[in-house]
């Protein structure tokens, strides 16, 4: 395949994330060029014409909902992967309606990356995390979101604090 065909945007606040998938994903034949916002994300991507981005959803104080909607708007064609931490149903219908070809949590490796990027799925063999995964994951998002403060996150969550406290001291389950 051409070059211009394998040229990626890969858009994440993550610094050292970005540059190992961006390593990763270089071996694996893309030309990758990396942003840490959504403003570079712009400039790189009217620069560069990438035929693929791979976006994170939560960088700094932007969302990658709307850094989709305006590479959509600049560039129709290009193929967008949604990648994230924070993983819910809501995020994931938000990013397909704006023009997300797919939509992955971390930790996805470089081959289900490729595989969305490529619009195969594993099918069977695909990960689905349990009900308690989900919970915890829910969990330690919002405990985040509310700066590691558990009566607040327990508020915003409309549960006891102890009961949070709980549900926050056991492992995370098992996928």
């Amino acid at each position: 395949m051409n070059t211009a065909a394998q040229r990626l945007l890969l858009a994440d606040d993550d610094a050292v994330f970005r540059e190992r998938l961006a390593v990763a994903l270089g071996r694996r034949g893309y030309e990758v060029r990396t942003a840490a916002d959504g403003a570079a994300a712009l400039r790189v991507a009217a620069e560069f014409a990438p035929r693929f981005a791979v976006v994170d959803l939560k960088m700094a104080n932007e969302n990658g909902l709307t850094l989709i909607r305006e590479l959509k708007e600049r560039h129709a064609a290009l193929r967008i992967i949604m990648l994230t931490g924070y993983g819910s149903i809501a995020t994931a219908l938000e990013a397909v309606r704006l023009g997300a070809a797919d939509y992955l949590t971390k930790p996805a490796d470089v081959g289900q990356i490729e595989d969305a990027l490529r619009g195969r799925h594993a099918g069977a063999g695909l990960r689905v995390p349990s009900l308690d995964r989900v919970e915890w994951e829910h969990l330690q998002r919002v405990l985040a979101d509310c700066g590691n403060n558990i009566s607040r996150a327990a508020r915003v969550l409309g549960i006891d604090r102890r009961s949070l406290q709980r549900k926050l001291a056991k492992y995370p389950p098992r996928r």
